[in-house]
């Protein structure tokens, strides 16, 4: 039954959604529209939701919602004041349905603006069943195991990664779970908001562990300039493809819908998972991203739906449809519409607040999160000259101290 104090009013949401997860998600909104009797309308901008809502911000003419795919991006809108802070009761629901460490993403300072509904695990590596069975490959418990089971694939002939080198954020991925696992979540914390350099010790250390793998050409279909011309989707081909070329390719739990849409291999019967390989130390911490929903305005209907998608309806809904991971502890591994992806989601309620926020995101957007600049290019850099540690570092601190204004 209809709200009778929220019904006919109207909200607008602006996002980067579109095709499948446009279409699940106005599946979710339909709920709430039912629930209060409020119209929902939403658009997905894609790529350009940037540039999209910077304009309407400055036309006045924000929407009442939008959805933001980039942690650094709730500051920036915060920071013009473009934002309106999550009431207490929407607070409340995220106390009850998440751990603590998803309010404080959403968070600047000490103030609360962002609800993360659909999340991203991104401290996974998939891999081919039937080449793991060809040698009876089990997955690897640590990071040197990893590393021997990569040698033992490439001794038979199968090339045991396949590296989407072309794209700087997927090699930005490869960093931050090997910097989480070798230097610990609050050195984490510290590089991700720049309070060490990136000459750091802790960053030469995480960058001569990846080139144990980067380093060697025999252990990435290609070599380094192979991988160098290998995009995202391209990647997953590789291992999934009726001749796959590879057998192992890291990356989040979208990679599975990548292997649905594009290949004939079945998620959780040729595609399979195993955590990012844990390292001497390892708190069991995560590399997580997500979209967060934002208020433009203070009106009861628009924090009404905020807190609405922070809920286990909310979430539950879509995780039937698939495609969606989400933070919320009261979902179990049966409410997803596979075993793999629940599998994936109960890692992440797991870890509680050992989840760490991808740490690209959370940079000025020149520095984390732009092509041909940043942490992508000089990550693509080193994957093709991986002896250059010292270099690598010095030129991510220039382009760190220069995008935070230091």
């Amino acid at each position: 039954m209809a709200d009778p104090g929220l019904a006919g009013q109207n909200l607008e949401i602006v996002g980067p959604w579109a095709g499948d997860e446009q279409e699940a998600f106005e599946r979710v909104l339909a709920v709430f529209e039912e629930r209060t009797g409020v119209t929902v309308s939403y658009s997905g901008a894609g790529d350009d939701l940037q540039t999209l809502l910077q304009t309407r911000i400055q036309g006045g003419d924000e929407p009442d919602v939008a959805l933001i795919p980039q942690a650094g991006l709730i500051e920036h809108f915060a920071d013009e004041g473009a934002l309106v802070p999550l009431t207490d009761d929407v607070v409340d629901a995220l106390d009850e349905n998440m751990a603590g460490a998803w309010t404080e993403f959403g968070s600047v300072g000490e103030t609360p603006y962002g609800v993360y509904l659909k999340v991203a695990h991104k401290s996974l590596v998939w891999y081919n069943d039937g080449l793991f069975a060809e040698i009876g490959a089990v997955p690897p418990r640590n990071w040197n195991e990893f590393v021997e089971l990569s040698a033992d694939l490439a001794d038979t002939g199968i090339s045991p990664l396949s590296v989407a080198g072309a794209d700087g954020w997927v090699l930005t991925d490869w960093f931050e779970n090997v910097y989480l696992l070798t230097a610990g979540p609050r050195m984490y914390d510290r590089l991700s908001r720049h309070r060490i350099p990136w000459t750091d010790p802790s960053v030469e250390v995480a960058l001569e562990t990846l080139a144990e793998v980067w380093g060697e050409d025999r252990l990435m279909l290609g070599g380094s300039d192979g991988a160098l011309q290998t995009d995202f989707p391209t990647s997953v081909l590789d291992v999934y493809s009726d001749d796959p070329d590879a057998a192992m390719v890291m990356g989040a739990d979208f990679i599975g819908g990548v292997v649905t849409a594009g290949t004939n291999a079945t998620v959780g019967d040729d595609a399979r998972v195993f955590p990012f390989p844990p390292m001497a130390g390892d708190e069991g911490s995560v590399v997580v991203a997500g979209d967060a929903a934002v208020a433009m305005n203070d009106g009861t209907a628009t924090m009404e739906l905020l807190r609405f998608l922070a809920t286990a309806e909310a979430a539950g809904e879509w995780a039937a449809i698939g495609g969606f991971v989400s933070p919320n502890r009261h979902l179990t591994a049966d409410d997803y519409a596979d075993p793999v992806t629940g599998q994936i989601a109960e890692q992440i309620v797991l870890a509680g607040d050992g989840v760490r926020f991808d740490l690209s995101d959370q940079q000025p957007a020149v520095f984390g999160a732009t092509v041909g600049d940043g942490m992508w290019q000089t990550l693509q850099d080193f994957l093709g000259d991986p002896s250059d540690v010292e270099g690598t570092m010095e030129r991510l601190e220039e382009e760190a101290a220069h995008a935070h204004g230091r």
